[in-house]
């Protein structure tokens, strides 16, 4: 087990568990899919048909403020790169760990079977809960993790086919960059470590976050994060194409369960940043697998080519 997945697990379960996580006064009201409209992987891309405004969602260490649950301009979030962590989109992690923590107060609040109807997304979402009477606190809040994870990644799958938040401008340009994955499943586990805490919600998940990027040696100035972005410009996204054009990106990420690393520039290359990995939450304490306790249906619309898909397994 890797450096930062000890450090997460170790506060998970060894924390007391007087969680004290976000008020929420609707409960059965869940947060919309995309709670921090960030953020776009590259630098200064321009629009097409508007090619003089240009787009840049980098921020910077020194830049990132505290968490606000459902989030907050002052969050000043984007993407930052950090040496042992690569790029890491602030939005995407702050936007996962607050669906845990919502995923966690709803099973603590509602009594089992719970069905929540989750909106539009490719689809109709309703998801389903059923966790039995003996269910431990760790457990909740592994639950949690492991069903906003599996939001964020239908998040991705339904953008590739062209699910998108405003109408009629496609979000294919930006679905499984290379920091997505690492990103959400990092907010995942810093929401997990927050609700294991005593203290309040925002203030610890401004703690988790101060704490992880400093772990990862966050680039401190916005000029830096620049020349990061930069250095993997024409490799990893294009300086050439226009938003909202699916070419924006040239590297993307797929494998994205299991456990997920990092990549870092090593001389413009990418490396691996194997000491730093993250894990999707799958068991139970008692060894149970968590994806017995619960279903997301989604009814698809004709966007996703089910059938399709279906007929190539069969095969």
């Amino acid at each position: 087990m890797k450096l930062l997945q000890i450090w997460l697990l170790i506060t998970v379960f060894f924390t007391s568990s007087f969680a004290k996580p976000p008020h929420i006064s609707n409960i059965k009201n869940p947060p919309p899919r995309i709670i921090r409209t960030c953020c776009g992987f590259g630098a200064e891309v321009p629009l097409a048909g508007l090619t003089f405004i240009k787009v840049s969602d980098i921020t910077s260490g020194e830049k990132i403020g505290e968490h606000k649950f459902m989030g907050s301009k002052h969050e000043n979030n984007g993407i930052v790169y950090t040496k042992k962590g690569g790029f890491i989109d602030m939005g995407h992690l702050r936007d996962i760990a607050d669906i845990t923590a919502y995923m966690y107060v709803l099973m603590k609040s509602e009594p089992s079977p719970i069905t929540l109807k989750l909106g539009n997304e490719g689809g109709q979402k309703v998801l389903k809960i059923d966790v039995p009477s003996n269910f431990q606190e760790q457990d909740y809040i592994h639950l949690a993790g492991k069903i906003a994870y599996d939001l964020s990644v239908w998040h991705e799958v339904s953008t590739w086919y062209g699910a998108s938040y405003i109408p009629l401008v496609p979000e294919r340009y930006s679905s499984f960059s290379v920091e997505d994955a690492y990103s959400n499943l990092t907010g995942v586990q810093l929401g997990m470590k927050a609700l294991a805490s005593e203290k309040e919600y925002e203030i610890a998940m401004t703690e988790n976050v101060t704490e992880l990027l400093n772990g990862l040696e966050v680039v401190e100035t916005l000029e830096k994060n620049y020349e990061a972005m930069n250095a993997v410009k024409d490799l990893w996204w294009s300086g050439k194409a226009k938003y909202p054009s699916r070419k924006v990106l040239i590297k993307r990420v797929y494998d994205i369960y299991g456990c997920i690393y990092p990549l870092l520039i090593d001389d413009i290359q990418a490396s691996i940043g194997a000491d730093n990995e993250v894990c999707v939450p799958e068991k139970t304490v008692s060894g149970e697998d968590l994806n017995k306790f619960y279903r997301l249906n989604i009814k698809t619309n004709f966007k996703i080519p089910v059938k399709k898909h279906l007929k190539i397994r069969r095969k």
